[in-house]
């Protein structure tokens, strides 16, 4: 009973969320890295598992110290708050978004206060939770704004490919001006500690230029020159092990190589594309996707938040085809980061 707790929410309940969760909980290697329960509707659960047809049943509770962690018999903290006779699957609805949200509050309030050791937090869709009159453009200002986290940074994580963000959910013309000293130089120290939790003795980092070809020497742009170098040098001068600005149309097929264990990008989908290229694969012979692999961990938080890092896949939900390859690499991140947490004095 020395396993971390993980409290893993089922995501939007009309999504794969549900379903992913169940095929996860019946691989019997989770329960040798930890104490899984779901945080969420019981009977949302219970619909997944006789969808997928699994010889498992579901325990609802209503408090972590009632939960068996038994393989076989997955244990959900109860919120009650799904109708099965109005939920329509793949559709967007308050509804869902409602439940959603209140499955990722209640991990969260767990995890404040130490009745679970880490979150993993199942595929939410932004719309929904928006139309439930909750206004987060995602997760990661979900956990900041209930853990009380003014600095924090996205991580993707994938093999060899580690990917942390100067910017995330904004315009691009917006993230352009986010690139600053400061921030690189903060996501940074995130990323270094990070790897160090991965086991990781000394990082090689490299940072990302915001323009093409890390501007040419100011051909095309001044950023690098304004910002992304003065930072590089200063993390350099603190003994960080830090390359850059590495032009972006090589530096993540360089880390793909592992020659780095980390990247810096500069905004979103500078990070997230190349990322989502590595970690999702299609099988053209099945029309399925063979693996969609890779995790989202929110980095400067008091707790532990990993999360699948793919969407709802609403047009393939209530189909039984979703892989949970994401989900349960997310809940191998959670254990080992929990475990390291442990062992620290």
């Amino acid at each position: 009973m020395t396993l971390p707790i993980i409290a893993i929410t089922k995501g939007d309940p009309a999504g794969i969320g549900p379903e992913i969760a169940v095929k996860a909980f019946f691989d019997k290697d989770v329960y040798k890295k930890c104490r899984p329960l779901i945080t969420g509707d019981a009977t949302v659960i219970e619909r997944a598992t006789k969808l997928l047809d699994l010889p498992t049943t579901v325990r609802p509770i209503g408090a972590v110290s009632d939960a068996r962690f038994e393989f076989g018999a997955i244990d959900v903290f109860d919120l009650k708050n799904v109708d099965l006779t109005t939920l329509e699957t793949g559709k967007v609805s308050a509804q869902a978004g409602n439940a959603a949200f209140e499955a990722v509050r209640t991990a969260i309030e767990l995890a404040m206060k130490n009745e679970v050791d880490a979150t993993v937090t199942g595929p939410i869709n932004k719309e929904a939770i928006n139309l439930a009159g909750h206004h987060y453009d995602g997760h990661t200002e979900i956990y900041a704004h209930f853990t009380g986290t003014k600095k924090y940074a996205m991580l993707l994580a994938d093999a060899l490919l580690r990917v942390i963000h100067v910017s995330t959910h904004v315009p691009l013309r917006q993230a352009c001006d986010l690139v600053k000293k400061e921030r690189i130089i903060a996501v940074t120290e995130l990323l270094d500690d990070a790897c160090r939790q991965f086991g990781i003795a000394n990082p090689r980092i490299g940072i990302a230029g915001l323009n093409p070809h890390s501007s040419d020497g100011g051909l095309f742009g001044w950023e690098e020159e304004k910002e992304i170098v003065p930072a590089i040098e200063e993390l350099k001068g603190r003994g960080f092990n830090v390359d850059g600005p590495v032009p972006p149309d090589t530096l993540f097929a360089k880390a793909k190589c592992g020659q780095y264990d980390g990247c810096v990008a500069m905004y979103h989908d500078q990070g997230h594309i190349p990322f989502k290229v590595v970690g999702f694969n299609w099988n053209p012979a099945t029309g399925r996707m063979s693996s969609v692999e890779g995790v989202n961990i929110t980095l400067g938080l008091p707790i532990i938040r990993v999360s699948v890092d793919h969407g709802t896949a609403f047009d393939v939900a209530g189909r039984g085809i979703a892989s949970p390859d994401a989900l349960l690499l997310s809940i191998d991140y959670a254990a080992r980061m929990a475990a390291n947490r442990k062992r620290q004095p």
